[in-house]
């Protein structure tokens, strides 16, 4: 679903250009009235269809070779449990181990750590959540809402040309003002994208997680905009 929000400008006529003399806006192009410079921003939401997982495995034992003995046993169990959920490849990166506790601590004991990330589509989210959060040592570490094939394209389209509009009603407005007529686009610097938006895990595996409540991912267009007005 897309959302926009209303654009914010910042306007900036050129002390040095405020009387119609050639003036060079950059690109090879010259002004021969006044340079009116102008930042208008653009954001909407976007469609998504599923979410990147990211869950930390951990064991703890007297020995390293005991710590990873475990952890690997863990680590099946998870797997088993995602498996029939997850969307694609799950990714585990190579186990590491370190010594923790001694002295006041307590007994000095090995710990060994992996993650397991991939894709989970909107459907299996909540079912995903509750596998591998009542599973020992798993840690839901977060979950980032992904853009739908195609939808962050239409969205930063449409912020696009809802950007240019703005910026092309504030110009004439300007040119409305100064007694002035035409209006030419000279340059556009633009910035923006898409912004995966991640998911607090602040409630109780008990309680069910509705991927609909989920933050959306946003896209964003910022335009510098270099007209001419004469």
């Amino acid at each position: 679903m897309f959302r926009s929000r209303s654009a914010v400008f910042s306007l900036a006529l050129l002390p040095a250009l405020m009387m119609p003399s050639p003036a060079q806006a950059g690109g090879g192009d010259r002004c021969g009235g006044t340079l009116y410079q102008l930042q208008v921003s653009q954001s909407g939401t976007t469609a998504f269809d599923r979410f990147r997982f990211n869950l930390d495995l951990s064991a703890e034992a007297a020995t390293k070779a005991e710590a990873m003995q475990q952890l690997n046993a863990r680590l099946e169990r998870l797997r088993s449990a995602l498996t029939p959920l997850v969307s694609g490849r799950i990714t585990i990166p190579a186990p590491r181990t370190y010594a923790i506790g001694g002295g006041s601590a307590g007994p000095r004991r090995q710990r060994a750590t992996t993650n397991v990330s991939g894709e989970v589509s909107k459907a299996n989210y909540d079912a995903l959540i509750q596998a591998a959060g009542k599973l020992p040592g798993v840690n839901l570490n977060g979950f980032t809402s992904l853009a739908a094939s195609g939808s962050a394209e239409t969205v930063q389209a449409q912020l696009m040309r809802q950007a240019l509009a703005d910026g092309k009603r504030q110009a004439q407005a300007t040119a409305d003002a100064l007694g002035l007529r035409r209006v030419q686009l000279l340059r556009i610097n633009q910035r923006g994208g898409t912004s995966p938006r991640p998911v607090a895990m602040n409630r109780a595996l008990s309680a069910s997680f509705n991927p609909d409540e989920a933050p959306a991912p946003r896209n964003s267009v910022s335009l510098a905009l270099d007209y001419c007005v004469s």
